[in-house]
């Protein structure tokens, strides 16, 4: 029987799956969007404060410091030292050649920062905008270049705005992490939300598989709980409808076989004890007396599945009872095969029987129903391996089990028919004539003894039926008692 955990590789495998990757790809994609938009609006942000600076500072420079360089230097560098946004932003004064002449931040002069925005704005003319690691300090930046000219228009410099972008990137990865959190919290919610969900469809369907496979194996009648008015409540209903219909119809079925069987029982009896008289008679010769035989014979065969089906149903009916006693069941199978060995003889079949080396010891069982088992394993092995001439049976004690071994060598069992033999009014792909009960009548019976038979082609050719009966943990010295 499968467990509950398969059902992860079917419906609420497949649904968790599909919602799950749909909600987790939305959240994802949402997240990154955010991101990027974060990062285009703060990153514009800062780009369009520092330009506006710069715009600001260069129109008043031009306007009203424009007469030569010294003036120009000593108006940059009273304008740094009065420069009012110096905790968050750097200005720098550029000349024309990208060194460094004067910094809010005292750099050196002469240095030279290296970004591709100076060179740029001195080439174009117009403000440029540099974002990226600086290739003097290494640490993630904006810059921004406004050119700086004299009244007749030529470029006397650079004036720069530098700002580390470590505050708006950690604000970012912040606002990121916290949408991603959102986000998980989203996908935990619809993940419960859906495991409680899909519990409510797939449990009923775990239920209704569980009986529907109980009436597969025979327990008609079965009911399953209807929990929900819905397409699962019309299933179960559908299935109990189904469960009720098959019980009465088994019920009907195996009546009509009993009071068939026990019809047939009567003029069966009348026929073979007249068959059997009639070869007693010296008269009846030729072919007269070869008819008679094959009037016994066939009668005889009738008889036994007339009782075969007597024994089925009841089983059906639950009056198929044990008599349970402390048996050797050796001596029972022994007896077995003497009662068999007159029908091998007139089969011209041999018989080859192995007995145990050491003293079995005694089990609790039914004689009688052991004996049944015994002679219809015999009766097929006669049946199905007549052409191999040969019956190989042996007995002994295995990890706790007395095991009794029925060989023939016959043609076999095709494969696909081995896993079928023992159900219910199988016959195969075999031309013998049967009722096809025989061996289920025989499963039942070892397994009610707490027992197995197993059917199996054997190596080398036919079929080997074995018998394993629980045995009790007896010393020989006991058994002798």
């Amino acid at each position: 029987m499968k467990t509950k955990t398969s059902s992860f590789r079917g419906i609420r495998g497949r649904w968790l799956q599909n919602d799950i990757t749909l909600i987790a790809l939305i959240v994802v994609t949402a997240v990154v969007a955010l991101s990027l938009g974060l990062w285009n609006y703060y990153y514009a942000a800062v780009r369009t404060g520092l330009e506006n600076k710069a715009q600001t500072a260069t129109e008043f420079f031009t306007s009203y410091v424009s007469k030569n360089y010294l003036e120009f230097y000593q108006s940059a560098y009273r304008y740094t030292e009065s420069f009012e946004d110096k905790d968050s932003v750097e200005l720098q004064f550029v000349n024309t050649k990208g060194k460094v002449e004067v910094s809010s931040y005292g750099i050196s002069a002469g240095s030279s920062p290296g970004t591709t925005d100076i060179a740029a704005a001195l080439k174009s003319g117009r403000t440029e905008t540099f974002s990226g690691v600086s290739p003097a300090t290494g640490e993630r930046i904006m810059s921004v270049s406004a050119p700086m000219k004299y009244a007749d228009g030529s470029t006397v410099g650079v004036m720069r705005y530098v700002t580390s972008l470590k505050r708006v990137d950690r604000r970012i990865w912040r606002l990121t992490l916290g949408a991603l959190t959102v986000g998980a919290l989203v996908v935990l919610f619809v993940l419960l939300s859906n495991l409680y969900f899909i519990r409510t469809i797939t449990e009923p369907i775990i239920e209704l598989t569980a009986v529907a496979r109980r009436i597969a194996e025979g327990s008609y009648g079965v009911q399953a709980e209807k929990k929900y008015d819905d397409e699962i409540g019309e299933l179960t209903d559908a299935i109990n409808e189904m469960s009720q219909k098959i019980s009465k119809a088994e019920k009907m079925q195996s009546e009509f076989i009993s009071s068939v069987s026990h019809e047939l029982r009567t003029p069966l009896t009348a026929i073979t004890g007249w068959s059997e008289t009639l070869l007693y008679d010296p008269e009846i010769k030729g072919d007269s007396r070869r008819g008679v035989q094959i009037i016994s014979k066939e009668a005889a065969r009738l008889t036994k599945m007339v009782e075969e089906l007597l024994e089925f149903t009841r089983i059906q009916d639950g009056r198929f009872n044990l008599n349970i006693e402390q048996l050797d069941v050796e001596a029972e199978l022994e007896d077995s095969i003497f009662a068999y060995g007159e029908f091998l003889r007139q089969m011209e079949m041999e018989i080859d029987y192995r007995p145990c080396e050491k003293a079995l010891p005694l089990i609790e069982g039914d004689p009688e129903r052991l004996r049944q088992v015994f002679l219809n394993i015999l009766d097929n092995a006669t049946k199905y391996g007549k052409d191999g001439k040969l019956i190989e049976v042996s007995i002994g004690e295995e990890d706790g089990f007395v095991v009794i071994r029925v060989r023939d060598h016959g043609p076999g069992i095709p494969e696909g028919e081995l896993p079928f033999v023992k159900k219910k009014f199988y016959k195969g792909s075999s031309k013998e004539r049967g009722s096809g009960i025989g061996l289920a009548v025989c499963d039942e019976i070892v397994a009610r003894h707490g027992g197995e038979l197993v059917i199996e082609n054997a190596e080398g050719g036919g079929v080997r039926a074995i018998v394993r009966l629980p045995a009790p943990r007896h010393s020989n010295s006991e058994r002798t008692l």
